[in-house]
């Protein structure tokens, strides 16, 4: 996924609010598309901004095209946007079927 230019009022506010870092994790694979959003402070720790949370879902929402469809499998899109140093980190995962050990034997019939 193509990280999105940041909103010039998410930015402000997220600088007032003391956020050096914004991290979108888009999710989905079922049909069904989800994000998590936090935050980091100066210290690197994780910070809650309920109120904000929502205005940034918001956004989110509107300039990335996620619809979380998919066969089954988990996958998702992260997205940092790092106040701090100016960058934008983009990363993705997904979680694929893997088949084990299989074993053949003679079919058995009761009676």
């Amino acid at each position: 996924m193509e990280a999105q230019p940041l909103c010039k009022e998410i930015y402000k506010k997220a600088q007032k609010l003391g956020i050096t870092k914004i991290h979108l994790a888009f999710s989905g694979g079922s049909d069904e598309g989800y994000l998590n959003i936090s935050f980091q402070d100066k210290n690197g720790k994780h910070v809650d901004y309920s109120d904000f949370n929502s205005e940034i879902e918001e956004w989110a929402w509107n300039v990335y095209d996620f619809s979380g469809a998919g066969d089954g499998n988990d996958y998702g899109d992260d997205i940092i946007y790092d106040l701090k140093n100016k960058a934008v980190e983009t990363s993705d995962w997904a979680m694929v079927r893997q088949d084990g050990e299989s074993s053949s034997d003679k079919l058995k019939i009761k009676n």
